[in-house]
């Protein structure tokens, strides 16, 4: 079992206020869906972060309405900084939330982004077991540096 988080760090050549901007408001352009990625992989068409505290995390489920199932609720909301959001996953009980703050700090040549999803020590051990891995959110950090780099340079999409 890991600790009460887990923390993924990653750096792309982009300032901080771009890199959050690409990270929240274009994640349905860099998100690589499929059955192990989304809540409901026979129903998601897309996600989307809501920006402002108070908007939603959305696995989008009806492309017309908009409509889906809530990830979470964003609780901080800091452009060019960080956000914070609740999380919430349909195999772990409704309560306690979990959460997760993607920071996004200046470095030479770029930003450092660092995820960390916290609060698994609030949960049962039994609910995370099978759940919460080392590898968890590797995949998401991943595709958002794909995603950059294909910006920069005018790749293709790649797959997962």
């Amino acid at each position: 079992m890991i600790g009460a988080s887990v923390r993924r760090t990653v750096e792309v050549p982009i300032d901080p206020e771009t890199a959050f901007s690409i990270f929240t408001e274009h994640m349905d352009e860099w998100y690589v869906g499929g059955r192990h990625a989304w809540h409901d992989p026979r129903r998601a068409v897309g996600i989307r972060i809501e920006p402002g505290v108070g908007g939603r995390w959305l696995e989008v489920w009806d492309a017309d309405t908009g409509d889906g199932y809530e990830i979470g609720v964003v609780q901080v909301w800091e452009p060019g900084v960080r956000f914070v959001a609740s999380y919430r996953h349909p195999r772990l009980p409704p309560e306690p939330l979990t959460e997760i703050e993607v920071r996004f700090t200046p470095v030479g040549g770029g930003t450092r982004v660092t995820l960390e999803h916290r609060g698994w020590d609030r949960l049962q051990p039994d609910a995370v077991t099978g759940f919460l891995t080392p590898q968890a959110w590797g995949s998401l950090v991943r595709w958002f540096v794909e995603y950059v780099e294909r910006r920069r340079t005018g790749g293709p999409r790649g797959s997962d």
